[in-house]
């Protein structure tokens, strides 16, 4: 393609507070019946007037600090005003010209392109909207309120993202941010992270084009989407010798396109003031410091140790884009007295693979799982230091899922591992009297040939033979 994409995103994150963000009602309304979690400034009533969430402003803060924005200085809210019907205020409560968070950055890895740096423009409070609903065939649509007026944070990137892959990964890593700070649950399922895609096309070395923004985005895969299908729609626009116009586009899912849904808003149609009902923020470094203190682990931060533990570089950028992955791999390397002989990489490689698929089967994440992290670090052990072969800590793995000790497992059941080579040895001279004609290809000069001996021996031992015992004593025997 001759054009260039230039893409940047509007995040929307819903912060985990107790309370909306202006009021005392409560903000935990998932599930409950439409309009139960409303209150008289939600509803816009005359003389109802905001009170600030302070923990909304420390979470913004604490957000701000892991995208390594500015967070310091006075910040102040605007009255940003449009008329739809799921906004009773007629107007939203936002940020304007002083956002709480400001020039950051997040370096992102792209599998295969390497890391790239997107810059982040600002991040602001805000409340969020109510929620329209559209039956189907009906000539009405139905209005609930309890999501109005939640504490929501809006982060903005510069035009820096070029691609689809670009964007998931930078979602992705957000995502994990987020989360591991405990700032939201950014769950695009249950709309508590939501993305907003402006992109515009221009040839190399050319001005660039007028930007179209595809709103409310609801998951990475959409957005993916969303933005290979803009690149198509706008290039053939341009080729066609066709002018893009600014518009407000829509996602359709079904037929994975977009659509035009207003003419863009300019700035000037929002009218915004300042909120004369708020005062400014002053954001002091001790107020500062004080939040730094209570900031966790970030992602970054997780999967560099995971690296200098010796997790290769794709199994330590999982771990740390997951909170609940990275909780259980750090419990299950430093469970016991024996955690520092849990090999970090071997771990990983159990978590990520066996133990992995079997929670995808049942539909289940490793948090609702059974799963003890130190019995899978014994289960790693068991097969390091030679109890074990690999085969039965397969066989056991269901069982130490459903939460049993697989060192206790081991000895119920007498899954030691045999290093008898009297025992092995017996299993061998049967295994050779069974085929004679494998003896002779092997005596004959076909050495590959010995692999058809050494799984009847296995077999025989119940899978329970040291396997570099059985190759070993196979080779003497065989006179190799």
């Amino acid at each position: 393609m001759s054009y260039q994409a230039v893409i940047g995103l509007e995040v929307h994150l819903q912060l985990k507070t107790r309370t909306k963000i202006f009021s005392a009602c409560p903000q935990d309304y998932h599930g409950a019946e439409p309009n139960t979690f409303i209150d008289p400034f939600t509803l816009g009533l005359p003389g109802a007037l905001p009170t600030l969430n302070r923990e909304a402003v420390e979470l913004a803060m604490m957000f701000g600090l892991g995208l390594n924005c500015d967070v310091s200085g006075f910040t102040q809210f605007h009255r940003k005003n449009y008329f739809y019907p799921d906004a009773p205020k007629n107007f939203q409560l936002s940020q304007y010209d002083r956002p709480i968070a400001r020039d950051g950055y997040l370096d992102v890895t792209v599998e295969g392109s390497g890391v790239s740096r997107v810059r982040i423009k600002r991040a602001h409070l805000e409340d969020d909207a109510g929620k329209l609903t559209h039956p189907t065939y009906a000539p009405y649509s139905l209005l609930d309120l309890n999501r109005a007026g939640s504490s929501l944070l809006e982060m903005v990137t510069e035009a820096d993202i070029t691609g689809a892959a670009q964007a998931r990964a930078f979602l992705e890593s957000v995502q994990a941010i987020a989360q591991a700070l405990g700032v939201s649950d950014a769950t695009p399922e249950e709309g508590k992270m939501r993305c907003d895609v402006n992109l515009s096309l221009h040839k190399p070395g050319e001005p660039w084009g007028t930007k179209c923004e595809v709103k409310n985005l609801n998951s990475f895969r959409s957005v993916a989407r969303a933005i290979e299908f803009e690149t198509v729609r706008q290039a053939r626009i341009l080729d066609a010798g066709g002018r893009i116009t600014q518009d407000t586009l829509g996602w359709d899912e079904g037929g994975q396109k977009t659509f035009v849904m207003r003419t863009k808003e300019g700035e000037a149609d929002y009218r915004y003031f300042p909120e004369p009902d708020l005062p400014p923020l002053d954001i002091t470094p001790e107020w500062i410091a004080r939040v730094r203190a209570r900031m966790p682990e970030l992602p970054a931060q997780k999967r560099e140790r995971y690296l200098a533990a010796g997790v290769r570089d794709s199994d330590a950028q999982t771990l740390s884009l997951s909170v609940a992955l990275s909780r259980f791999y750090d419990e299950a390397r430093t469970a016991g007295a024996d955690a520092q002989k849990t090999d970090a990489q071997k771990l990983a490689n159990w978590l990520l693979g066996d133990v992995a698929g079997a929670l995808a089967a049942q539909e289940q994440g490793i948090a609702d799982s059974a799963l003890v992290p130190a019995h899978l670090a014994t289960l790693v052990r068991l097969i390091d230091d030679g109890t074990i072969s690999g085969r039965i800590a397969k066989d056991l793995l269901p069982d130490v899922m459903a939460g049993h000790d697989p060192a206790a497992l081991v000895q119920e059941r007498g899954l030691s591992a045999v290093t008898d080579t009297d025992a092995i040895d017996a299993a061998i001279d049967a295994a050779m009297a069974a085929d004679p004609a494998t003896v002779e290809k092997v005596r004959g000069g076909n050495a590959k040939a010995m692999n058809a001996l050494f799984g009847p021996v296995m077999k025989a031992t119940g899978g329970t033979a040291r396997p570099e015992i059985v190759r070993q004593r196979l080779t003497q025997k065989l006179g190799l």
